[in-house]
C-alpha cells in the first residue's frame, strides 16, 4: 500500500453521476477544488422533485451505489443496516427537509475553510426526527473506504509498475502525474482514518470484487488486494466507460482473488513461445547482422501475446483474423504467429531474381495469408497479415475494411467469426491522425467490425524522440478513450501479466463487441533499425538496456527457481528451435528465385482459373431490364399511402419516369441502372462516402426519408428483384483517408463486387493521398494484389472557387504506369491488353451511357483494376447530357473515344480543326461551335478513357481529317488536367513511334497474366513506320494546346474571372 498516497493525492473530482428515476434522491456532487476552495455543484436531477435536492455531502457520485445499496437493504429490513443509516432514512422518509435528515460531519477531504460542525446544525438545535443518535464516525469511515476503492479503480494505473527498465517513474510524461511513494500513515490522514482502523472490518460495496466470496474485509486487506489488482505490473484505465455493466465486468476480471494464476503447463507454453520469438531474432542477427529487419528485441513478448489473443478468440468462435501492423517485428509475426515457412522468409534476405512480375517490396512490408490448425484449441484458423508501406498506421482502415467485407460475405453480422487485430507503435498511435479516423469508424453501422484488439508495442521512444516531445497526452493510448475502449497497460517483462491481459482483451471483444487496447510497455534493444546507433540521442536509456536481461532470461530463471522447469529443459527448447531455423536456412539457400505470389494477403480462389485474360464480357443489357430497374427506381415506396415523401422527391421521381417513357437516362438514372443490373446478376454493390445516399448535388436519392416519421427510410435499389445481391449505400464519417482506406480493404476481399467511394468534391481526395499513392496506384506492383475499387471524383471548373473545382486529374495521370513513347501492337485485344498491363484506369466520361458501361466493365473484366473516374456536377442536370436506351442495349459497350457525329463527318476533308477534349468541356465547345456556325469546319472528339491512352482510336480519328489542325482543349490550367499526359502520347499515336520493351516486366503487372493458361505473348519487336512511295518523310502532325494558362491554384474564386477564362478557352479552340 506504499503507493496509495499517490492514488489519493492525484484524485480529481469524478464525473457527476446523474441518477435514474428509481434512485432514492438526486445526488449532490462535491467538487474538491485544487485551489483551496470548496464548492457545491448541483447536477440537474433526472426527474423533478417538489422539494430541494439533498445537500448531505455523503450523497455524491462516488457513493451513490453504496447509499442505494444501504437504502434497498433498509427497505427490506431496517435492522440490517447500521443505526445511523436507519436514523437517516427514517428522517428523510418522514419529511425532514433536505440537509436536516443528517447532521453533516466535516468534509472527507481536508478543507482549508473548515466550517464548525455547530454551524451546520439546525437553528433549533437538538436531535432530529429519528429515534437513534447519528454516529458520524461510522458513516465517515464507510464512505472513506468506498472512496479508497474507487480511487484505486480510477487512478491505480498512475502508480503501476509498468516500465521494465525502471528508469521512468511512470509512463506518464507530465510531472504532476509522477508517482510518489507514500506511507500508511499518509493514507489514513488523507481520509481522516486512524491506525486502529486498519484492522477494522468494512462491508464491501457492490462495485468491487476483491472480496471474492467474502462480503467484508479488514481495511489492511482491502488495500493489499487493491494494490495487487491495480498497482502491480498491470494498470487499467476503464472508469471513463459510461456503462456500469462493462465497468463491473473489468473489475471482476482484475480484482477477483486468484484470477491471474496459471498452471505449470500454461507457464511452459509461454516459455516455449517466448523462446521461439527470441530465438528467431537472434538467428536473423547472427546470419544477417548488417541487414535492416526492424526486429522485435526488447518486446519479444508480443509473439506470445498475439498467440494468446488468437487462442482465446478461436476458443470463443473466431474462424478468421485479419491483422495489420507496422514494420517492427513483422518478420517475427509472420514466422511465429502465422507460421509462414521460415525458408520463404529467409529467401527474402537473398539477392535473388523474382520468379514473377512486379517491383516487389522490402521484406518487412509484405503480407501473407495462412490457413492452419490452432494446436491449442484444435480448431482451424485463417490468418491474414495485410501488406502495407512504411507510412505508419496507414494500413489500419484497410484492415478494417477487409474485416468488414469478410464478415459481410460470411453473414457474420455480430463479428463472432471474423475479427481484426491492429498492432501499433507508441509514437505513431498518438501521432498519426488516421488512428483517430479509423477508431471513429468502429461503431458506425456500415463500418463497424464489432471490436478490434489494438496492441501497442510501446518501446517508449519514437525513432530518436522521447515521449515528452512526441505527445501531449499522458499516455500514448489516450486516443482510445474517445470510443470508450478499455486500456490495459502492462509491463512486458511480466509474461504472465501480459497473458492475462490478452485473455481479458479477447473475452472483452467477444462479450461486448467493442475495441480494446493492450499497451505493452517495453523497450527497443537496438536502434530504430539494426544499423542505427541509439546512444547518440538516448545514452542513459541504452546503458540501462545493455545491462538488462531479456524477458526470456528473466522468465526462464523465475520458472527454474519455482521448479516449473529445469535448466536442461530451457536449453533443450532453445536448441530445438535453433535446429528448425538452421534447416530452413539451408533450404532457403537452395532457392533460385523469389516468388512474390507467396506473399499475397488476399487470394481470390478460383477467380482467374478458366478465363481468357483478354476477353471482356458484354456490358450492354436487355431493354426489359433497363425499363424494370428504371421504373422500380423511379417509383415511390410500395406503401406510398403511408410513406410520406418530400414533394421535391415526388417531382424527381415523376421526371425519371418520364425519361424512361422517352427511352432516355440522365446521370443518376444511368448509374442506378448500372448498379441495378449488377445486383440482378448477383454482384454485390457498395457505395460509400460523404452524403452519397442523397448525393452531394442532390441528384442520387438512393435513400428516401419519411417526412413525418423519424428515421423511417426506403431504399429502392434494395427491392429490384427477390433474388438480387445486396446493395449497400452508406453515408460515411467526414473522413477521406480513413474511409477510402476502408473501401480499398473491402474491395480486396471479393473480386465479384463493385465497391465505390465517392468524394464529396474531387478536391478533397488529397487528404487521402497516402492511400492513393501507397496502396491504390502501386499495390499490385508491390504486393501482387488487385483491386477493382472505383473512385468517383466530382470534377469541373464551374466558377465555384479553387476548393470545389478540381479532382487533380493530373496527379492520377502522372502516376499511371504506361510508357508515353510506346505504341502497343494493334490487334483485336488492343484495348483489353492495355487495361491488363495498366496499374489503374483513369476516365472522364461525358455521357450517362458511357458511365453506365464503364461501371459494368469493372465486373466484366477478367481481372481487376482500380478505376479513377472524374464525375460531373453541372452535367447531372444538363439537358444535353442524356443518353438513349439504344446506347445501353446488348451489343453496346464502353467507348474509349467518342468521335464526331455531326455535320463535319460528311465532309472530313473540309474540316479545318479537330478538337480533342475530355469530360464536361465538350458541351461548352459544342455550344460555342453552334453559336459560331462552325459545325462543318470544326470536329470534336471526346477522349473518355484517358489512361491507358487510346492510341489506336486517336490515330484513326486524326486520320479522318487529314487537313485539320489538331487541338487538345481542356478547362483545367495548362500545368494541370490531362495536357502534360496526353501531349507526348499524341505524338506517339500520330507518328507511329514504338520502342522495344521487355515483355516480362514493363509495368510490374505481368504475374497475373501467368495465372491464365491462354495468355498470349506480348509483341516486343519494333514496328517500323508504314512504307510510303514519297521520296521524303511525311510531315509529322502535332497537337496544340488550347485552354487556361498555367497557375498555382486550380481555379479562380472570381466569377467574372472564371467567365473571362472560359471565353479565352473557347476562342483559342475555335478561332482560326
Amino acid at each position: 500500500m506504499y503507493k496509495a498516497r499517490t492514488v489519493f493525492s492525484t484524485l480529481v473530482p469524478l464525473a457527476p453521476r446523474i441518477c435514474g428515476p428509481e434512485r432514492y434522491a438526486s445526488w449532490v456532487v462535491r467538487s474538491h477544488s485544487l485551489t483551496r476552495t470548496s464548492q457545491l455543484i448541483f447536477t440537474e436531477p433526472a426527474r423533478k422533485y417538489n422539494s430541494r435536492v439533498a445537500t448531505e455531502p455523503f450523497l455524491n457520485g462516488s457513493t451513490s451505489s453504496y447509499v442505494e445499496e444501504m437504502y434497498n437493504a433498509w427497505l427490506q429490513d431496517p435492522h440490517s443496516v447500521h443505526v445511523s443509516w436507519d436514523s437517516f432514512f427514517r428522517n428523510s422518509t418522514a419529511g425532514a427537509a433536505p440537509g436536516f435528515a443528517y447532521q453533516a460531519p466535516p468534509s472527507l477531504a481536508p478543507s482549508y475553510n473548515q466550517v464548525p460542525l455547530g454551524a451546520l446544525l439546525p437553528l433549533g438545535g437538538g436531535t432530529q426526527l429519528g429515534q437513534a443518535p447519528v454516529n458520524e464516525k461510522i458513516i465517515d469511515d464507510h464512505l472513506a473506504v468506498q472512496a479508497i476503492i474507487r480511487s484505486y479503480q480510477a487512478r491505480g494505473h498512475l502508480v503501476a509498475d509498468l516500465d521494465p527498465l525502471g528508469i521512468m517513474q511512470t509512463d506518464l510524461i507530465h510531472t504532476h502525474y509522477a508517482a510518489r511513494k507514500g506511507s500508511p500513515e499518509q493514507v489514513l490522514r488523507q481520509y481522516m482514518l486512524e491506525e486502529s482502523d486498519m484492522d477494522r472490518v468494512f462491508k464491501l460495496p457492490s462495485t468491487t470484487f476483491i472480496g471474492g466470496k467474502e462480503k467484508s474485509l479488514p481495511l489492511r486487506e482491502i488495500l493489499k488486494r487493491l494494490e495487487a489488482a491495480y498497482c502491480g505490473h498491470i494498470g487499467v484505465e476503464f472508469m471513463f466507460i459510461n456503462s456500469l455493466e462493462q465497468c463491473n465486468w473489468i473489475r471482476q476480471k482484475m480484482e477477483t482473488p486468484g484470477i491471474m494464476e496459471m498452471t505449470n503447463d500454461e507457464k511452459r507454453l509461454i516459455l516455449a513461445r517466448l523462446t521461439r520469438a527470441t530465438g528467431f531474432e537472434a538467428f536473423l542477427a547472427r546470419k544477417w547482422s548488417s541487414e535492416k529487419r526492424f526486429g522485435l528485441e526488447g518486446c519479444e513478448i508480443l509473439i506470445p501475446a498475439m498467440k494468446q489473443v488468437i487462442d482465446k478468440s478461436t476458443e470463443l468462435g473466431v474462424e478468421s483474423i485479419v491483422m495489420g501492423m507496422p514494420h517492427r517485428g513483422r518478420l517475427n509475426v509472420l514466422a511465429n504467429v502465422c507460421r509462414k515457412p521460415l525458408s520463404q522468409i529467409f529467401t527474402q534476405f537473398a539477392a535473388l531474381e523474382a520468379a514473377d512480375d512486379g517491383s516487389g517490396d522490402v521484406k518487412y512490408h509484405l503480407g501473407t495469408y495462412i490457413e492452419r490448425l490452432n494446436r491449442v484449441t484444435n480448431k482451424n484458423i485463417r490468418l491474414a497479415v495485410v501488406a502495407n508501406p512504411s507510412h505508419l498506421e496507414a494500413v489500419d482502415p484497410v484492415v478494417q475494411g477487409k474485416t468488414r467485407a469478410e464478415q459481410f460475405y460470411r453473414g457474420d453480422g455480430e463479428g463472432k467469426k471474423v475479427m481484426s487485430i491492429l498492432l501499433h507503435g507508441d509514437a505513431a498511435f498518438c501521432g498519426q491522425g488516421i488512428v483517430f479516423e479509423t477508431m471513429h469508424l468502429s461503431d458506425l453501422p456500415d463500418y463497424t467490425t464489432h471490436g478490434t484488439i489494438h496492441i501497442v508495442v510501446n518501446n517508449q521512444i519514437g525513432f530518436t524522440t522521447d515521449p515528452r516531445h512526441s505527445r501531449s497526452s499522458p499516455y500514448c493510448t489516450d486516443v482510445a478513450r474517445v470510443v470508450n475502449a478499455p486500456i490495459f497497460h502492462v509491463n512486458s517483462d511480466d509474461p504472465e501479466a501480459v497473458m492475462h491481459v490478452c485473455k481479458v482483451a479477447a473475452e472483452w471483444r467477444a462479450t461486448f463487441h467493442k475495441d480494446v487496447v493492450i499497451d505493452l510497455v517495453s523497450y527497443r534493444r537496438n536502434g530504430h533499425n539494426e544499423i542505427d546507433e541509439p546512444m547518440f540521442t538516448q545514452p542513459l536509456m541504452y546503458r540501462k538496456i545493455k545491462d538488462t536481461l531479456s524477458a526470456l532470461d528473466k522468465y526462464a530463471n523465475s520458472l527454474i527457481e519455482s521448479t516449473v522447469v529445469t535448466p536442461a529443459e530451457v536449453e533443450d527448447v532453445k536448441a530445438k528451435y535453433e535446429k528448425i531455423c538452421e534447416e530452413a536456412y539451408n533450404n532457403a539457400r537452395q532457392e533460385t528465385h523469389i516468388k512474390y505470389k507467396d506473399w499475397l494477403d488476399s487470394p481470390w480462389s478460383g477467380f482467374f482459373e478458366g478465363k481468357d485474360p483478354l476477353k471482356v464480357s458484354p456490358t450492354g443489357i436487355k431493354e426489359d431490364t433497363l425499363i424494370h430497374i428504371g421504373k422500380k427506381f423511379s417509383s415511390p415506396p410500395p406503401n406510398a399511402a403511408e410513406f410520406v415523401i418530400h414533394k421535391g422527391i415526388e417531382r424527381i421521381l415523376k421526371s425519371r419516369m418520364e425519361m424512361i417513357e422517352a427511352r432516355t437516362v440522365d446521370w443518376a438514372l444511368g448509374e442506378a441502372m448500372a448498379f441495378g443490373s449488377l445486383l440482378k446478376e448477383g454482384i454485390h454493390v457498395r457505395l460509400s462516402g460523404q452524403d452519397v445516399e442523397r448525393g452531394t448535388f442532390s441528384h442520387r436519392h438512393h435513400v428516401l426519408h419519411h417526412q413525418t416519421v423519424d428515421k423511417a427510410t426506403y431504399r429502392p435499389l434494395c427491392y429490384l428483384y427477390p433474388d438480387q445481391a445486396p446493395y449497400t449505400v452508406c453515408n460515411s464519417s467526414l473522413s477521406e483517408f480513413g474511409v477510402l482506406g476502408f473501401e480499398l480493404g473491402y474491395s480486396m476481399t471479393n473480386p465479384n463486387a463493385l465497391v465505390c467511394w465517392e468524394a464529396q468534391f474531387g478536391d478533397f481526395n488529397n487528404t487521402a493521398q497516402c492511400i492513393i499513392d501507397q496502396f491504390i496506384s502501386s499495390g499490385q506492383a508491390k504486393w501482387v494484389r488487385q483491386s477493382g475499387l472505383v473512385m468517383l471524383q466530382p470534377h469541373g471548373l464551374e466558377g465555384m472557387g479553387p476548393e470545389h473545382s478540381s479532382a487533380r486529374l493530373e496527379r492520377f495521370l502522372q502516376m499511371s504506369a504506361d510508357d508515353s513513347d510506346y505504341f502497343p501492337p494493334e490487334s483485336e485485344e488492343f484495348a483489353v491488353r492495355q487495361l491488363h498491363d495498366s496499374n489503374w484506369i483513369v476516365a472522364n466520361c461525358s455521357t450517362p451511357a458511357n458511365y453506365f458501361h464503364i461501371l459494368r466493365r469493372q465486373i466484366a473484366l477478367p481481372f481487376r483494376k482500380p478505376l479513377i473516374l472524374m464525375t460531373p456536377k453541372s452535367l447531372l442536370r444538363h439537358p444535353e447530357a442524356k443518353s438513349n436506351f439504344d446506347l445501353m442495349l446488348e451489343d453496346t459497350q464502353f467507348l474509349r473515344v467518342i468521335p464526331e457525329e455531326g455535320t463535319a463527318v460528311q465532309n472530313p476533308n473540309g474540316v479545318k480543326r479537330l478538337l480533342f477534349c475530355s469530360g464536361k468541356v465538350y458541351y461548352d465547345l459544342k455550344k460555342a461551335r453552334t453559336e459560331q456556325n462552325l459545325e462543318d469546319k470544326v470536329a470534336i472528339a471526346r477522349v473518355e478513357q484517358i489512361s491507358p491512352f487510346p492510341y489506336d482510336l486517336v490515330k484513326i480519328e486524326a486520320a479522318k481529317y487529314p487537313n485539320a489542325e489538331l487541338i487538345w482543349a481542356q478547362e483545367e490550367h495548362k500545368n494541370q488536367g490531362a495536357w502534360t499526359y496526353v501531349q507526348p502520347r499524341f505524338h506517339t499515336a500520330l507518328n507511329g513511334i514504338r520502342n522495344v520493351v521487355s515483355a516480362s516486366n514493363s509495368n510490374g503487372q505481368g504475374w497475373f497474366a501467368g495465372l491464365f493458361s491462354s495468355t498470349k505473348p506480348i509483341e516486343t519487336t519494333t514496328v517500323s513506320k508504314p512504307q510510303t512511295t514519297e521520296p521524303t518523310e511525311p510531315k509529322q502532325r502535332t497537337v496544340r494546346y488550347a485552354g487556361r494558362p498555367t497557375a498555382s491554384s486550380p481555379a479562380t474564386g472570381s466569377k467574372m474571372q472564371h467567365l473571362k477564362e472560359l471565353k479565352q478557352l473557347l476562342d483559342d479552340s475555335l478561332n482560326f
